[in-house]
């Protein structure tokens, strides 16, 4: 039996995941299952009539007159025998406490589950629906309706007892009806109605569309998706009605309501139950279909859509084709679509069978997107849902994703996503790096290992650097370069590096990656004679960052050979670890770059080789010389007898010329400038220099028998020398070169000498016009006289005490203030007064102005 049953449960998974498109990429919406258990025992024996769904049970009607409980799993929790022939409807209210059931026999009860409340009546015509208050566990909406025929309300009066009242009839059997808070929807054989219960009034008829099907047959389908809308399923035709509140201006005799329907559409099958689903619809359709071999209909499986209601079409978002027991001998009207409103359950009911559909969960959209191979998109959904999924696991997900790709021949990308789903677990990333061992891809994963937190075993990293070293030596250097020394066993890997040097002894790369390994074992030793053996850049990085400079002592020959500018500047750089005198020692036996380093260190301080500044004299002469003029002159502590003779020696006169007049031997210097380089620019510059008259007369008898430098000379010295005292010399009917030119030379220069001493002259007479000006205001200002000035001979007060006496008072321009009786009476001679104290210091009038301001 349980067998058969999971047979069954596969089959029914695997036909209702079938559409008009087999094949189809888009996801169902919706997953099915049957309700099993005590459902499985009661339609074996009896068949389903009706059901109700409550959020904390089911209640299912057979055609044999019983009503049972169940559990949302299926199983049996209570059995009421309520008549011996078919239960045509259940009601529950809100509460889940009370049920109210008719049966075809005309039989009607109303009673309370968990208490002793009852009602019961019987009519002498079959009661097709009942509807209890929806709250009708209130003493005040003790309400139910019944009908057949007629549309009856009960409502419980006063003392207990129920009356009833015909709220409508005449129309047919009534077959349908749906109770939401005030508001009943009934339909019978003409339309639907709407009943408001709190106005007493009925507020629209909705009439079918298509009359010619059966309403037996072909049972309209009510459904409130809330208080106010009301959803109409009948034949192939929906209508969306909308239950709104009339204006008070529009009522007159009119009901306080009325109904719009908002939205109306055709269906290609027949509506055998409707439920929302949030914006959407969910529509059970009964199908036949037509024999290709027998051209006879057939009803085919019941089809569940979602679809998206709009104005007056719809859009189809999902269909499934329903495989229920017994589908070829059901009838539109053996179908029904409940469903419970909190967890978006629908049930899909048949004689023989229970279909339970429910919303896919984010589980069902990962197991739907690893049947696809989409594992990428299965991570992401688990990651994002990670709190909400139970069945799934995203380590799991994230391994059938790394094994697909390497199914795939992906090994790069499987590699990459290690890092994001290994995470730190050592244990996996161990396992999956033997993983891909076997297939030969080591190095696909190699750049992804982790290198910090997590660290694996150090014979994983090996093994995946002898792979390297076997096949590829760039490959295995880079992995030395990035990977810390610290993840692999140093002396393990340096011996395989050797054991390949025996074989192929002058590989650059092995060599440089062999100097790396040394640096990370700290043999720096055995690293930097590497390094220069290969005149590697990193060697004097590596001498930095490891102050090696101990170690390279003996090596300073190699290490200039290599990059003598770096070399020398880390050498000055360092000098308390290797002294001068070491380089230079080191370096005797190559003067070049003896020469080169002294050079540097001279640049940088020209005292601190001063002992070798007389060894610098003949390296700048032999391999530098163009500094060894700037030498000569920059250095203090050269001796210049030295270095005359070693520039007299090689003939270099610029260098000869200057030590003698820095010897003081101007003539000789000038001889030679004259002599030896014939340049008589030159040598009128350096009588400049020396601004020696001698050397100017040595300079014109020199010249005074070569036109050309008397020419230079007629050029160059009317600012220093008077040209008249070279003129006169010249020789009668000597031809100068350029005479003429040098002539009107001499003379614009003496023009402009006169032009710049009038010019002087008229600044000087101006500057002395203005200062007198300026002083003979200053004069003439007023003089302040007050009590705390003094009379300069008396030295008393210079105003009296009683200002009413009259006094005398002599003020000079030198602001010295005097008694008129203290001064001295002037003479006949000299009628004129002067400050004696100015007249004393021989200063002029004013002069004691300028003092004050200093």
């Amino acid at each position: 039996m349980a067998e058969a049953e999971e047979q069954e449960t596969e089959s029914l998974e695997e036909s209702t995941d079938e559409s008009e498109e087999e094949e189809s990429e888009e996801e169902p919406k919706l997953k099915y299952e049957r309700l099993s258990n005590g459902v499985t025992e009661i339609l074996q024996k009896d068949a389903a009539s009706c059901m109700t769904v409550h959020d904390k049970f089911l209640a299912l009607g057979t055609h044999y007159g019983k009503v049972y409980l169940l559990d949302v799993q299926g199983n049996i929790t209570q059995k009421f025998d309520v008549s011996p022939v078919k239960i045509n409807q259940i009601s529950l209210d809100e509460s889940g406490e009370h049920m109210g059931v008719c049966s075809e026999d005309g039989k009607v009860q109303v009673f309370g589950l968990y208490s002793g409340e009852e009602f019961h009546e019987t009519f002498d015509c079959p009661i097709k629906i009942i509807a209890v208050h929806p709250h009708f566990v209130k003493s005040s909406c003790k309400q139910f309706v019944t009908g057949g025929k007629k549309l009856l309300l009960f409502e419980r009066s006063w003392m207990s007892r129920w009356k009833s009242s015909v709220l409508h009839e005449g129309e047919g059997n009534i077959r349908s009806v749906k109770w939401r808070g005030h508001l009943i929807a009934w339909a019978n054989n003409m339309g639907v109605k709407i009943f408001d219960i709190t106005s007493k009034q009925r507020i629209t008829n909705v009439p079918r569309d298509d009359i010619s099907l059966r309403p037996d047959m072909y049972p309209c389908s009510l459904c409130w998706k809330d208080s106010v809308t009301l959803i109409i399923g009948w034949g192939t035709s929906v209508k969306i009605c909308s239950v709104k509140e009339r204006h008070a201006s529009e009522m007159r005799d009119l009901p306080s309501r009325y109904v719009e329907i908002v939205s109306q559409f055709e269906t290609e099958f027949y509506i055998s139950g409707l439920a929302p689903l949030c914006d959407q619809l969910v529509v059970l359709s009964y199908v036949k279909e037509v024999s290709e071999k027998t051209e006879r209909e057939y009803c085919a499986r019941p089809r569940l859509d979602i679809i998206q209601p709009l104005s007056e079409t719809c859009e189809e978002i999902s269909s499934d084709a329903l495989t229920v027991r017994g589908f070829q001998e059901n009838e539109c009207r053996d179908y029904h679509l409940e469903y419970s409103e909190g967890e978006s359950l629908f049930y899909i009911v048949s004689p023989r069978d229970i279909v339970v559909a429910k919303e896919r969960d984010q589980d069902d959209h990962i197991d739907w997107l690893l049947e696809k191979k989409k594992y990428e998109e299965a991570l992401m959904a688990a990651e994002i849902s990670q709190k909400n999924i139970k069945r799934h696991k995203i380590l799991d997900i994230g391994l059938a994703y790394i094994n697909h790709l390497v199914e795939k021949g992906d090994y790069d990308i499987a590699a990459r996503k290690c890092q994001k789903i290994l995470g730190k677990n050592t244990a996996l990333w161990e396992c999956e790096v033997y993983k891909f061992k076997e297939i030969g891809q080591l190095k696909a994963i190699s750049p992804y290992l982790p290198r910090g937190d997590p660290i694996l075993k150090p014979l994983i990293y090996e093994m995946i650097l002898h792979e390297f070293l076997e096949s590829d030596y760039e490959g295995f250097a880079t992995l030395i370069r990035e990977w810390p020394g610290d993840l692999y066993n140093n002396s393990v890997i340096v011996q395989a590096v050797r054991d390949h040097l025996k074989k192929d002894s002058q590989n650059r790369t092995l060599l440089k990656t062999l100097a790396e390994l040394y640096t990370y074992d700290k043999n720096y030793g055995n690293a930097l004679e590497i390094y220069l053996t290969l005149r590697h850049k990193d060697v004097f990085q590596l001498i930095h960052k490891h102050n090696l400079f101990s170690s390279i002592k003996d090596k300073i020959v190699l290490l200039m050979d290599f990059d003598s500018e770096k070399a020398v500047d880390m050498l000055l750089d360092n000098e308390d670890k290797i002294s001068i005198k070491k380089v230079v020692e080191e370096l005797e036996d190559r003067p070049e770059l003896q020469h080169v380093y002294l050079h540097k260190l001279f640049k940088r301080d020209h005292h601190k080789g001063q002992r070798y500044h007389e060894k610098q004299i003949s390296l700048y002469a032999e391999y530098d010389r163009p500094n060894l003029l700037p030498f000569l002159r920059d250095s203090t502590h050269c001796p210049l007898e030295k270095a005359l003779e070693i520039c007299q020696q090689r003939n270099f006169v610029e260098e000869t010329v200057y030590l003698l007049s820095r010897m003081g031997n101007s003539r000789s210097a000038l001889k030679m400038i004259m002599e030896e380089l014939h340049d008589v620019d030159k040598a009128i510059e350096f009588a400049k220099e020396q601004d020696d008259g001698e050397l100017w007369e040595d300079l014109i008898l020199y010249s005074i028998d070569k036109p050309p430098f008397i020419t230079g000379l007629l050029n160059n010295i009317g600012t220093h020398v008077d040209p008249i005292l070279l003129i006169h010399r010249i020789k009668e009917g000597m031809e100068i070169p350029n005479l003429r030119d040098s002539l009107v030379k001499i003379l614009q220069d003496y023009n402009l000498q006169i032009l710049l001493r009038e010019g002087c002259k008229k600044i000087l007479v101006a500057d002395s016009l203005s200062l007198l000006k300026k002083m003979h205001r200053t004069q003439m200002k007023g003089v302040l006289v007050d009590e705390e000035n003094i009379c300069e001979s008396c030295l008393s007060p210079i105003l009296p005490s009683d200002a009413a006496k009259p006094f005398s008072v002599v003020v000079f321009h030198c602001r010295h203030m005097f008694h008129k009786e203290c001064l001295p009476v002037p003479s006949m001679s000299s009628p004129a007064q002067f400050c004696g104290i100015c007249s004393a210091k021989h200063r002029g009038p004013g002069s004691a102005i300028l003092e004050m301001k200093k």
